[in-house]
């Protein structure tokens, strides 16, 4: 399935969450919901999954835990913050930089309007760059 096609599901089963539940609960409890959102659809989806972090050859084991990865492309990192910052984006571009992934979408469930508390963030690892 073609990445544009995937984050165009995966934001519309978090809007589904988001207009079921509204803003104001755990970040675990829109996880799961979304979680089984994406299942409903028949996309794979991983919760929690860990991330090892490889440095100078040897593999520490920090506890870093996607909230989500779709069909092993899209990382989704949830918050329910009042406003997304630097630190948010900075740790989407860090958890694509170290599972090699290519796309992560960073949802805030505590927006009113949930497209607006949605952020893509792009990564390659050819380019080493972020977009």
């Amino acid at each position: 399935m073609e990445t544009n096609q995937l984050t165009h599901k995966i934001i519309g089963a978090a809007i589904e969450v988001h207009r079921n539940l509204g803003p104001g609960l755990l970040e675990s409890a829109y996880r799961d919901c979304l979680h089984y959102e994406l299942s409903q659809i028949g996309l794979y989806t991983e919760r929690e999954k860990i991330l090892p972090l490889t440095y100078k050859g040897i593999t520490l084991n920090q506890g870093y835990r996607l909230d989500l990865i779709v069909e092993n492309k899209v990382v989704i990192e949830l918050k329910t913050v009042e406003e997304l910052t630097d630190v948010h984006h900075a740790q989407v571009i860090t958890y694509l930089k170290l599972g090699d992934y290519p796309l992560g979408l960073l949802i805030n469930f505590h927006s009113k309007i949930l497209k607006n508390g949605i952020r893509r963030v792009i990564f390659s690892s050819s380019a080493n760059s972020y977009l």
